[in-house]
């Protein structure tokens, strides 16, 4: 069957092989859509963002990158504003047929902590061709704060999937009407649309800006840090905020998403002509995710917004992105939120695991 394949096929793929590593896979990285990937024990600190290019090895670019070689075994810094490339434990052969694209988890998305997979071979960010056979790498680029790491983080995740399984605007409103997927009226085109929420319910607090200056973040501390020492509150009087040029902020969608069981989303960016931000690092959406099916009611996307050159007014209800929903091969046999520690069902706005609540 054609579609993302689920967490029952991807331990499966961890049985045969097609997914190796040298330390055993724990239960707890397998999530029902997805993967999250380990750092080994590797770093090396590059100038320059690189992608492999057709035919040549990562190892290749990295004797001609690379500024110094960082062990992980007892913990190190990365610094904000450089860029890394780290190994990654896990290893791939896909099957024929099967192709993956990874993503930075929730919590990394939203320390503004660029992380992307980079491939032997690879043209592409974040995309492993159906059929690759080669290690994995993680280039991470912190923006706002500066990280501690150790082996075994996880900061970013792989999906899996067979064929092709978008669905189109047509399937997607059938799939609406059948099983809403939004609080309020859906804005279908080219996926699913979502707008930013300006006018909270109660208060005027409406996100986040990350300060320019801050101490560092030990990302195995949960619950540790207090927002404050890290975070400006941003208020909305009226329903609308300026963003800053080079600004990071943590904001959150107007509407509520659901996700069916037998469906995964990925959070795409909106066009670039509506403004000069980008949206979102973190995209995957789970099974499950605000489902009632998994103990949800749903849950809003937390919006992960980065300002370019220009100062931009963001105005409540503005059209910021949209979700691409995906079929799966066969429903998973657990769900997102239901009894697996699900960090962000049911959330509104919210600040990654690391901080304490606001």
């Amino acid at each position: 069957m054609t579609g993302v394949m689920p967490c029952q096929a991807i331990r499966a793929m961890i049985a045969e092989g097609a997914i190796a590593t040298d330390r055993p896979i724990t239960d707890t990285q397998v999530q029902p859509a997805s993967l999250d990937l380990r750092l080994g024990r590797r770093a090396w600190r590059v100038r320059a963002s690189f992608l492999a290019g057709a035919g040549r090895p990562v190892a290749a670019r990295l004797d001609r990158f690379t500024m110094h070689e960082i062990d992980l075994s007892a913990g190190a810094v990365l610094e904000k504003g450089c860029v890394y490339v780290a190994e990654i434990e896990e290893r791939l052969a896909l099957p024929p047929g099967v192709s993956a694209v990874a993503n930075a988890k929730s919590s990394t998305g939203r320390l503004d902590l660029l992380t992307r997979a980079i491939t032997d071979g690879g043209t592409e960010f974040d995309r492993i061709p159906d059929g690759y056979a080669g290690p994995l790498y993680a280039e991470i680029c912190p923006r706002s704060f500066s990280v501690l790491v150790r082996p075994g983080m996880t900061l970013n995740q792989i999906r899996f999937r067979e064929g092709h399984a978008v669905l189109d605007d047509t399937a997607l409103r059938a799939l609406h009407a059948e099983n809403p997927l939004v609080s309020g009226e859906a804005v279908i085109s080219e996926g699913l649309g979502f707008s930013v929420d300006l006018r909270p319910a109660q208060g005027t607090l409406a996100g986040w800006r990350a300060k320019p200056h801050t101490g560092l973040i030990d990302l195995d501390r949960i619950g540790h840090y207090a927002p404050a020492d890290y975070w400006e509150e941003v208020h909305a009087e009226d329903g609308q905020i300026v963003l800053d040029p080079g600004a990071f902020y943590i904001l959150v969608s107007r509407e509520a998403v659901h996700i069916p069981p037998g469906y995964a989303a990925e959070m795409a960016p909106y066009l670039a002509m509506v403004g000069e931000f980008r949206v979102h690092y973190a995209g995957f959406f789970d099974p499950g995710f605000g489902h009632d099916a998994a103990g949800g009611t749903g849950a809003r996307g937390v919006l992960e917004v980065r300002c370019h050159e220009a100062p931009f007014a963001l105005e409540h209800g503005q059209v910021v992105g949209r979700l691409v929903y995906e079929r799966m091969a066969t429903p998973p046999d657990r769900l997102y939120g239901a009894g697996i520690a699900s960090n962000y069902q049911g959330q509104g706005l919210k600040l990654s695991k690391h901080f304490r609540a606001a």
